[in-house]
């Protein structure tokens, strides 16, 4: 049993600590498979009536999937999209699903970066919990990958185009932003977060217990810009909305555009349509698209080349392929949404 998530039942709450420290806690195909493996013991004994989740260390709740095995299974094996180099997304994706559909509180302690994976572990729960440390963002677009791990379902459905603003730009939001974008259910002071943990172990009325706990986080700076946010986000078409953006004035145009335009062409195509498909799907369907984009995605060069740029080199300058948005084929875009060779994601 791996060490990098510990697994602990106190009271009525089975507590779950992502242990990774040294990653930022960052998720790997052991601690899916053994997170799943606890709610497999947990689902068999009624005493265990919520789920409480935190990370490890003080900095980061989780910052997302371990995507440098992936990449390195692409440079190593052959970027083939098969079982055996998207497993760890089929694994994480099941989780995902598992986690939306849980008859019993599932409640996230963010007390820190929480981004990719650890948005997939946190935000289809019944409580997102977060501190003024909280820093929330899905920055795949900037790695020439795609908002996954439910980002279809969640992101079209949080209001006034925050989502898709948040996919395309890959969007920092702190407590206060995260709050109102509904990210976040509910935010507590950071120093106040382990007396809550505490008391909801045992707690008999878990929203009165929060409550107790709760905190104003202030004006979200995000609420000034809502309106901004709305018009050019809504628009239906991607060239629409950046014809939105390019015709608008002002530091939160200016700073979007700059950030949009550092990511993957083929990111933002694909995640735009994602997103719009995603609007209309439950919540299984969206992540059976998500594993068939990604079943597709990792065929493409721009996811390795955005790992490369960030994570493996770090120089942070990928040279996407093709580098202009109007470059991208569109009609090949449809190969990301077919069913892969192996076969759907078999998830009812």
């Amino acid at each position: 049993m791996t060490e990098d998530v510990l697994f602990e039942q106190r009271g009525k709450a089975g507590l779950i600590t992502l242990n990774r420290p040294q990653a930022l806690n960052a998720l790997t195909l052991e601690m899916v498979r053994a997170i799943a493996a606890q709610l497999d013991v947990w689902d068999r004994d009624p005493a265990v009536t919520r789920i409480l989740l935190r990370g490890a260390g003080g900095k980061a709740f989780c910052a997302g999937g371990d995507i440098r095995k992936v990449y390195e299974s692409g440079e190593t094996r052959g970027r083939t999209g098969d079982a055996e180099q998207t497993r760890f997304f089929a694994e994480e994706y099941t989780l995902n699903a598992r986690i939306k559909a849980s008859p019993r509180p599932w409640i996230s302690l963010i007390d820190g970066i929480v981004m990719g994976g650890g948005v997939g572990l946190s935000v289809h729960g019944s409580h997102r919990i977060g501190t003024e440390k909280t820093l929330f963002a899905m920055p795949e677009t900037g790695i020439g990958f795609f908002p996954d791990v439910g980002g279809s379902y969640f992101l079209p459905r949080l209001p006034g185009g925050i989502g898709l603003y948040c996919a395309l730009s890959a969007a920092r939001l702190k407590q206060a932003d995260a709050l109102h974008a509904g990210v976040l259910t509910h935010a507590v002071a950071s120093d106040a977060l382990p007396a809550l943990g505490e008391a909801l172990v045992t707690a008999e009325d878990i929203e009165a217990t929060i409550a107790a706990h709760a905190m104003e986080p202030g004006e979200a700076p995000l609420a000034a810009v809502a309106g901004e946010i709305a018009r050019i986000f809504t628009q239906p078409t991607l060239a629409a909305v950046l014809a939105a953006l390019n015709a608008a004035e002002g530091a939160f145009a200016d700073s979007t555009r700059q950030a949009i335009a550092s990511k993957s062409p083929t990111s933002l195509a694909l995640t735009f349509e994602q997103l719009q498909r995603g609007a209309g799907l439950d919540f299984n369907a969206c992540m059976r698209m998500e594993f068939r984009i990604v079943s597709e995605i990792l065929k493409h060069g721009d996811f390795y080349e955005g790992v490369r740029a960030v994570l493996i080199d770090k120089d942070n300058a990928p040279r996407w392929s093709p580098e202009r948005l109007d470059q991208v084929d569109s009609a090949a875009l449809g190969a990301y949404f077919g069913e892969p060779a192996g076969g759907d994601l078999p998830l009812a």
